[in-house]
């Protein structure tokens, strides 16, 4: 292996790739025994997504990070645009699943556009911020306001689009990184202080009507009677329906009878639907007991510390990829932190998937993207610390 092929071997996120797909194809496994879907192979299929995002990474690395800079612009505005497109195609192209129209359903095939535009939207956001600190190095409130306005246009347009599907659930993600990305951008903490209360003011005004007025809330916030039953059994499990309670009950039976080292391969016993996508932690749970949960998030803590040390150090060659690192950051942390949090009562439940382990098509293929950019952002920065150091 030569110099430059060197560059291109991050032994770091290669190891926690494979230990991601390991623990991926291994839960999966385990969902199978629950025969929710008896003729579906479903760790075949995950291989073949992984593998399938396998070769996008490869792809990803013949561009630099100038080239996906200026090609950020593009990758988002085709992001909006099949958005847009999904929502106007007919149903036999894109069937309404559970009441929500958030996939072109082909024979065989079905891919949610919302989530590779998450990794669009985080590129183009990523680039504003990097033209608006090089055009205006010294920061006011004005420069930040106008900072604050540009960030929230480039999310609005999205979130807009995915709300009329409806997805509730996505929407929530995109304003997180939103929100992520506002406080790393450098904006006046005067500013963001004001978000943040009137944020809070807006949100519980939302969760008030949620509980107190159900119906009203409905037709005012546009959400649907299962969503507003799920918000209601997460604040109190006995005040719904059993049918609301169900996934909230299932979850907690599985991870507590996990114990310590849980049940191992074959042993899932307890029953629930999606266990494959959704409830993928409960599997983990059940599966490998309190120990393996705990190593499960220890291993997200390792992605994110690499994202953050590398969003660091690549700064000073590129604010681009810096704060492209710190977006795909928020987005990998909100949905460990949902997901997970949903299993375990603290969250509401959504249709947010384990980024890395739950089965998924279009979760698995649009992280992979996004994991092959920080690959490329890796394989800069060891290029550049080598020059720095001849």
């Amino acid at each position: 292996m030569n110099k430059k092929q060197s560059y291109f071997f991050q032994t770091d996120l290669i190891a926690l790739f494979i230990l991601f797909v390991c623990v991926s194809l291994l839960s999966i496994y385990n969902a199978q025994q629950l025969e929710q879907y008896e003729d579906e192979n479903f760790v075949l299929k995950q291989i073949v997504w992984f593998s399938i995002g396998i070769l996008l990474v490869a792809a990803i690395q013949y561009l630099d990070i100038e080239q996906i800079y200026k090609a950020s612009v593009y990758v988002y505005i085709v992001g909006v645009f099949v958005l847009f497109i999904l929502l106007i195609s007919p149903d036999f192209i894109a069937e309404p699943v559970n009441g929500a129209k958030s996939w072109f359903t082909l024979p065989g095939l079905s891919l949610q556009p919302a989530e590779f535009a998450k990794i669009t939207t985080i590129l183009y956001l990523a680039r504003v911020i990097t033209i608006h600190k090089s055009k205006y190095e010294a920061a006011n409130l004005q420069t930040d306001t106008l900072l604050l306005i540009k960030l929230i246009m480039v999310v609005i347009l999205p979130v807009f689009l995915i709300m009329q599907q409806p997805d509730f659930g996505t929407s929530m993600v995109y304003l997180f990184i939103l929100g992520m990305m506002i406080i790393l951008s450098g904006i006046s903490w005067k500013i963001i202080s004001g978000l943040v209360v009137l944020g809070g003011a807006l949100g519980g005004a939302a969760l008030g009507l949620i509980i107190k007025f159900p119906v009203m809330a409905q037709q005012f916030l546009g959400i649907e009677e299962y969503q507003i039953n799920r918000i209601l059994t997460w604040f109190d499990p006995t005040q719904t329906s059993s049918d609301a309670n169900w996934h909230f009950d299932r979850a907690h039976t599985a991870l507590g009878s996990g114990q310590l080292f849980g049940k191992g391969l074959s042993g899932v016993q307890v029953y629930y639907s999606e266990a494959q996508t959704d409830f993928i932690f409960s599997i983990i749970g059940e599966s490998f007991g309190f120990i393996g949960s705990a190593l499960v998030i220890f291993l997200y803590f390792m992605l994110l510390y690499k994202l953050v040390t590398l969003g660091l150090s690549i700064y000073k060659y590129s604010s681009f990829g810096s704060y492209y690192c710190f977006g795909f950051l928020s987005l990998i942390l909100i949905h460990v932190f949902q997901n997970i949090g949903m299993t375990l009562g603290i969250m509401p439940i959504t249709g947010i998937p384990l980024l890395l382990i739950s089965y998924g098509g279009s979760s698995v293929l649009s992280t992979m993207i996004g994991l092959g950019i920080v690959y490329r952002i890796s394989v800069e920065q060891t290029i550049q610390n080598d020059y720095l150091f001849k």
